[in-house]
């Protein structure tokens, strides 16, 4: 009975390390900075070269000329990140003209702003499409953003920029 037991115990410490490898393997970390990738970041600066590859020596592709701008950390190589706008379209970029502040870009137009995390509550604002914002909190469906003086709250699925699990305080 004892060896029965045992033999069980033992069957279910491996299954909980096969999950927990799982869900490890699951989040990928980066190998130069091990945080989450993909991940998001805005764009520092005014200006910021994409290209092709990572390296002063690649060819650029095209400029990011909106700062503040929302990218998507796809991957990373020493002080390179490779990035994708909303549009998908991406390249390499210096980690240098990267940011950890977080912000949006609006995906509906005359996006309303509410004064709570409910579409019932009065509009503060109402915001155009493309517009940028910076992220504030986020509960399960709604996130806080600040744009152009204003502040209230909007849907995740109307917003570029964060991900739809994601909560923040």
């Amino acid at each position: 009975m004892i060896g029965l037991a045992r033999s069980l115990m033992v069957l279910a410490l491996v299954a909980m390390a096969a999950t927990t490898s799982a869900q490890e393997a699951a989040v990928k970390l980066g190998s130069d900075t091990n945080l989450p990738v993909p991940r998001f970041v805005s764009l520092k600066a005014d200006e910021s070269n994409v290209r092709r590859g990572p390296s002063l020596s690649h060819r650029i592709d095209w400029v990011f000329n909106r700062r503040g701008m929302p990218l998507q950390i796809v991957d990373e190589y020493g002080n390179w990140r490779r990035v994708i706008d909303r549009d998908g379209v991406g390249g390499w970029v210096h980690y240098s003209l990267l940011s950890g502040s977080r912000t949006v870009i609006v995906d509906q137009d005359m996006q309303p702003l509410y004064a709570r995390a409910d579409d019932t509550s009065p509009e503060t604002a109402v915001l155009e499409i493309g517009v940028i914002a910076r992220l504030g909190e986020c509960d399960a469906t709604y996130c806080r953003l600040t744009a152009g003086g204003y502040r209230g709250w909007a849907p995740k699925s109307a917003l570029w920029g964060v991900g739809a699990d994601e909560l923040r305080d």
